[in-house]
């Protein structure tokens, strides 16, 4: 029987936008539609798994707003960062990889098609490498060094329950994250879909590296996932009015994803 695990969503920085910036195509509505920026901890009494590291200071650029850094965030919820072992990167995208450093004793889940993708040749061309960093990028290639990045082909089983799938498109090696719950699987698709809108009208993101696999990408997500419910987007603001807060004094910071939404 497989074990089952509790998803805090942690809201770490936001930032305002507007319809059009966040559609291929653009969109006949120029509304407000800000970007939420989250850090996702994936935990039982047995273990604690976190997907994606955030960005500090030095990355709150383009009008991002830092609200607190990841790893404090995590301690909102009783998480400390040097207890972690177990870190997913989705991509190495600068607000997803950029506080690794704050997480000493881990080791860090990445797929072979990003890191491929950050040292090789499509990185000459700034469409592509603007959201990346080279010291994190210098950074991780340091960690493997020190054998502490475990590379995944596809999908990976990172433990019973929890399992990393490419799913590309918004970069060459992006992958989402597959969570067994009290509500059954749950589906972490990071930018596999920033926001509810993509996946629900398969619409696409413009940062994107192939629009064919971004537009796939969508049916993996429903693939793995028990229901649309079940897909949590990457940076939907949404997020946290869904779902319940962990508690009272963190409403609007961090919510339960395992168990089922308010609407």
């Amino acid at each position: 029987m497989l074990p089952t695990y509790e998803i805090h969503c942690i809201k770490y920085a936001e930032r305002p936008g507007r319809r059009p910036e966040h559609f291929v195509g653009g969109d006949p509505h120029d509304a407000p539609m800000p970007m939420d920026y989250f850090v996702w901890l994936v935990r039982n009494q047995e273990r604690t798994v976190l997907v994606d590291t955030g960005f500090d200071a030095s990355m709150a650029i383009r009008g991002r707003v830092l609200l607190r850094k990841p790893v404090d965030g995590l301690a909102l919820v009783g998480a400390k960062g040097e207890d972690i072992k177990d870190v997913i990167i989705t991509h190495l995208h600068n607000d997803h990889v950029g506080t690794f450093y704050d997480f000493p004793n881990a080791r860090f889940h990445l797929q072979d098609k990003e890191m491929k993708y950050v040292t090789g040749r499509h990185m000459r061309d700034h469409i592509f490498r603007r959201p990346y960093e080279i010291d994190h990028v210098a950074g991780m290639i340091r960690l493997v060094y020190q054998n502490r990045v475990v590379f995944h082909n596809g999908e990976g089983d990172i433990a019973p329950g929890i399992s990393v799938h490419h799913i590309g498109g918004h970069t060459m090696g992006l992958q989402s994250v597959r969570v067994h719950t009290q509500r059954g699987w749950v589906v972490l698709a990071s930018d596999a879909s920033h926001y509810y809108e993509h996946f629900e009208q398969d619409r696409c993101f413009p940062l994107v590296y192939h629009l064919g696999e971004m537009l796939e990408g969508f049916a993996t997500l429903r693939r793995l996932a028990d229901s649309s419910q079940h897909i949590i987007p990457g940076h939907d603001p949404l997020v946290l009015q869904r779902y319940p807060a962990v508690s009272v004094d963190l409403a609007g910071i961090a919510a339960r994803l395992d168990v089922a939404p308010r609407q």
